[in-house]
């Protein structure tokens, strides 16, 4: 990437950075480093951005745990992980996932589970157990949650 010129320019731009998306502070370092940008002037600018609104971790933490569940469905084990990852503090990890109501969190794994369940072509049922808990397993849901649904899910194929 090339160099950007003047401070002025560097600010200007990671404003726009920041204003287009909720960002979190590693990836605004991250960002303000590929522009090469001094220790001292990423310093200015981050204290910069953090008075004027631009950057706010609480709000990233936030906004991500809605987002990452409502669209991609994940569940707050994978939320907790990716936000550890970004180097969000714990307590701000807490009140992120108090963004996710318990009622919206069960629908969306129900939803998910029974969808999933459904599309598994698995004749063996060990099998299809296994890619069942796995997939949701990596979706980041509880194991306890997935193996009751298992049990329920199982249970319902039987009773058939």
């Amino acid at each position: 990437m090339k160099k950007v010129s003047t401070f002025k320019e560097a600010q200007k731009k990671i404003e726009h950075f920041c204003a287009y998306q909720e960002r979190c502070h590693e990836e605004v370092v991250s960002k303000l480093r590929s522009m090469n940008m001094t220790t001292d002037e990423i310093d200015q600018i981050m204290v910069h951005l953090i008075t004027d609104n631009f950057l706010n971790e609480e709000r990233f933490a936030c906004s991500f745990a809605r987002g990452k569940h409502r669209i991609k469905h994940w569940g707050k084990i994978r939320i907790i992980n990716e936000l550890k990852f970004k180097k969000i503090s714990q307590t701000l990890i807490t009140i992120a996932l108090q963004e996710i109501k318990p009622e919206e969190y069960a629908t969306t794994f129900h939803a998910l589970s029974e969808r999933h369940w459904e599309t598994i072509r698995e004749i063996n049922i060990l099998k299809k157990r296994k890619k069942f808990c796995d997939y949701l397993l990596r979706k980041g849901f509880e194991s306890n949650l997935i193996f009751e649904k298992v049990k329920e899910l199982e249970a319902s194929i039987s009773s058939n």
